[in-house]
C-alpha cells in the first residue's frame, strides 16, 4: 500500500492523539492544557495558536471517535460505522482543502481552514487520512497492540499486513521473551 508523507504523518498523529488514552488504561495523557501544548510540540502541529480548556475538551472529544474508528476498524459488520463517524467528524471540522508550503516543507494538502481550532485541525487531517484508508480497502491495518498489558493503537503499515505489537522492540520482544521463559520451565519440569 501506497500512503504519501502527508498521510503518515496524519496517521502518526492520530494514533499519538488515541494513545495519550489507551484502551482500558486508567491515566490519560492529556490530563491539563500542558499536556496538550506538549502533544502539539511532540507533533509539529503548526499554526496553533494558544490553548485553553475549551480546546483540551474539544480535542479529547475527537480523539474519543478516533478511538471509535480503531475500535470499529476489525469489524467487517463496523464498516458503514467506521464511514459514518469519519464523514460526520470531517463535515464538522469544515474541511477546506488547500495547498500549502510552510515551515520548510514542499507542497502539499491541510484539509483544515486557515485559523481552525486545534480540534478541526487533528479532525480534518486525521479523519481525511483514516478516510484514504477505508477508500483503499485497508480498514484493518488500523489496530490495537496484542499485548495484554498494552492494547496501544498502531497503523500496521506492512507489507502483508502481519504487525501484530505496537512496538516490536517492547511489547512484542517482552511477550516473546515470556514465552521462550514458558517453554524453558515447562520443559525443565
Amino acid at each position: 500500500m501506497l500512503i504519501n508523507h502527508d498521510t503518515r504523518c496524519a496517521l502518526d498523529v492520530v494514533v499519538d492523539l488515541v494513545n495519550t488514552a489507551p484502551e482500558g488504561a486508567d491515566r490519560d495523557d492529556l490530563a491539563d492544557v500542558p499536556a496538550l501544548r506538549r502533544f502539539v510540540e511532540r507533533n509539529d502541529i503548526s499554526d496553533i495558536g494558544a490553548l485553553g480548556e475549551r480546546d483540551l475538551t474539544a480535542v479529547r472529544a475527537v480523539r474519543a471517535r478516533f478511538a471509535e474508528v480503531f475500535a470499529a476498524a476489525g469489524n467487517e459488520a463496523a464498516g458503514r460505522r467506521t464511514a459514518e463517524l469519519l464523514n460526520a467528524m470531517i463535515a464538522a471540522a469544515g474541511t477546506t482543502p488547500r495547498l500549502t508550503d510552510h515551515d520548510g516543507y514542499d507542497w502539499h494538502v491541510h484539509y483544515f481552514a486557515p485559523g481552525a481550532s486545534l480540534a478541526d485541525h487533528l479532525a480534518a487531517d486525521g479523519g481525511m487520512a483514516l478516510a484514504f484508508l477505508v477508500v483503499a480497502g485497508e480498514r484493518e491495518r488500523l489496530r490495537r497492540c496484542d499485548a495484554p498489558d498494552c492494547r496501544h493503537a498502531f497503523v500496521d503499515l506492512s507489507r502483508n499486513r502481519s504487525r501484530r505489537y505496537c512496538d516490536s522492540r517492547t511489547c512484542g520482544n517482552r511477550l516473546h521473551v515470556a514465552a521462550y521463559r514458558a517453554r524453558r520451565r515447562e520443559a525443565a519440569s
